[in-house]
């Protein structure tokens, strides 16, 4: 399940470099604090801890309650940074 959760989020933040109106990118928000949240959850349980604090931290830049403001180019670095290493992860725990 955190697979797909992976894969599906890492989709979300590549899409959010081409020009979307500003709902997605309130939805992007919502939707990642909730996945970093639960993947956060499953590497804690899998005793992957640096992972857990990595994916802990990811769900604080994100949430949507206190925005953290960072430029359009800097929300664009961490989006490619935060799928590959959704996808790195994900690909990781196939195998």
């Amino acid at each position: 399940m955190s697979k797909l959760l992976s894969y599906g989020l890492a989709g979300l933040f590549l899409l959010c470099l081409i020009d979307m109106p500003y709902t997605y990118y309130q939805f992007v928000r919502m939707v990642g604090m909730f996945v970093f949240a639960l993947l956060a959850y499953d590497a804690y349980l899998k005793g992957h801890n640096q992972l857990a604090i990595f994916f802990g931290l990811s769900v604080v830049v994100i949430n949507p309650v206190f925005k953290v403001a960072l430029g359009r180019t800097l929300w664009n670095v961490l989006d490619v940074f935060w799928a590959c290493v959704l996808v790195f992860t994900a690909y990781r725990d196939e195998r």
